[in-house]
């Protein structure tokens, strides 16, 4: 994905950018009224009514652009809504930036700006520092199930990809599930390990998109493809709104064991694209599920397939 980076003194801004190839279509901009509705849409998602009336224009003026802009990908239609027995579009900017690439020229390679990461991680990064608590199972025996975690470790390239992405972290950064109070858990949270051995994580388990679910044993079980997933292999990413605090957001990256849980971590780390598309049944969700695969066959997990 492309994006405009700004850069001054003090700080680095970046912005996702609409690429496009005719530049023709720069010619739908020309227009003052196009810019303007850009500007209200950019506000607050509408249907061409409300753009119409906050812009004091004739109502087909605004549709004209719309279908334009929409062309183009500049807006997109977010939903339908039901208005005295009639059917509204709302509408939706989709980028801040518009670019063409006159020709390839001379790039900068000394410099990688890992804006795609920060837009994911926003929520858990703020300000360049990290702006969640990492939990992590207890090693001792602990919980309604006396499980003693072993994913502690998958957290360690975690933490280094984090780390790469903050400038200065306030220490410690972790806790153990054990450790943890009811204050705690209003705050944005990275989870690692499943709800046998995360405290945690069977704390906000029913609230995930695709869930832990417990027969005999453990299994994950995706009301998406509803497929029920038994593997020690097999692992999710997930991304919701915290459940005790709806301001917050919690990042989950659990398997039924071990290996699930460090594909889930590497699903993160070599291929945070993927996992931005969303689930491939509901691509609004953030909640994917992997496999993990010991390429080299050297008894490790060393790469993650996506399955959903």
């Amino acid at each position: 994905m492309p994006f405009l980076v700004e850069e001054d003194d003090k700080k680095q801004k970046a912005y996702e950018s609409l690429l496009i190839s005719d530049p023709k279509l720069l010619s739908y901009l020309s227009s003052e009224l196009a810019l303007r509705v850009i500007k209200v849409l950019s506000k607050q998602p509408s249907c061409a009514m409300d753009v119409a009336r906050k812009l004091k224009e004739h109502e087909q003026k605004i549709y004209y652009h719309l279908r334009n802009l929409e062309r183009v990908g500049l807006v997109k239609l977010l939903k339908t809504e039901e208005r005295v027995g009639a059917i509204a579009k709302i509408y939706a900017v989709n980028y801040p930036v518009v670019s063409f690439k006159l020709f390839d020229g001379k790039e900068i390679i000394d410099k990688k700006t890992k804006a795609k990461e920060l837009k994911f991680l926003g929520p858990f990064i703020k300000d360049g520092k990290l702006d969640a608590t990492i939990i992590i199972g207890s090693p001792d025996p602990h919980g309604k199930y006396g499980a003693q975690a072993s994913d502690g470790c998958c957290a360690i390239d975690l933490a280094l990809f984090l780390g790469s992405l903050v400038k200065e972290s306030i220490l410690p950064n972790y806790k153990l599930d054990t450790e943890i109070k009811e204050k705690d858990l209003k705050n944005n949270l990275i989870l690692v390990g499943g709800p046998k051995t995360n405290i945690v994580v069977d704390k906000v388990n029913k609230r995930l998109p695709i869930y832990f679910d417990f027969y005999r044993e453990w299994n994950i079980v995706s009301p998406f493809s509803k497929n029920v997933y038994t593997g020690d292999e097999i692992g999710v990413v997930e991304k919701i709104k915290n459940p005790f605090d709806q301001n917050k957001q919690v990042l989950v990256f659990a398997g039924k064991r071990f290996k699930g849980t460090r594909a889930a971590i590497l699903s993160l780390v070599k291929n945070l694209g993927e996992i931005e598309k969303g689930n491939k049944f509901d691509s609004s969700i953030i909640a994917k599920v992997v496999q993990g695969i010991d390429k080299d066959s050297d008894g490790r997990i060393d790469e993650a397939e996506f399955l959903e």
